[in-house]
């Protein structure tokens, strides 16, 4: 899977209509979200004490391998909703509140 950072890309969809370039944006970082372990993995690192948690934290509550649960934490990092820090031998990831928050406002005014 092709991942693109995803940059603030539009204001709430009900507010205009998005132009095909802030739909494709929009839509490839909804994509990247579309899968089930991400999420997850995503809940956890926004959940985890002091708001960051290690790669090796993340593997057994998953229940995946370690390698795939590197390769999803990879997709997140590389659509900038995560941020990553090597420690010695270990990775440890933080939620990127701006991307989130874009992502939140493009659906603003939905009910």
């Amino acid at each position: 899977m092709e991942v693109k950072p995803i940059e603030a890309c539009c204001g709430p969809l009900l507010t205009g209509s998005l132009t095909e370039a802030e739909a494709e944006d929009l839509a490839a970082a909804f994509k990247v979200l579309a899968d089930p372990a991400r999420l997850r993995l995503l809940s956890m690192v926004a959940n985890a004490p002091a708001g960051e948690a290690c790669a090796c934290e993340l593997v057994d509550p998953i229940g995946r391998s370690q390698p795939t649960v590197s390769h999803h934490l990879s997709v997140l990092t590389d659509a900038g909703l995560l941020t990553r820090e090597k420690r010695g031998k270990w990775a440890w990831f933080r939620v990127d509140p701006e991307r989130l928050a874009g992502l939140r406002d493009a659906l603003g005014g939905f009910r």
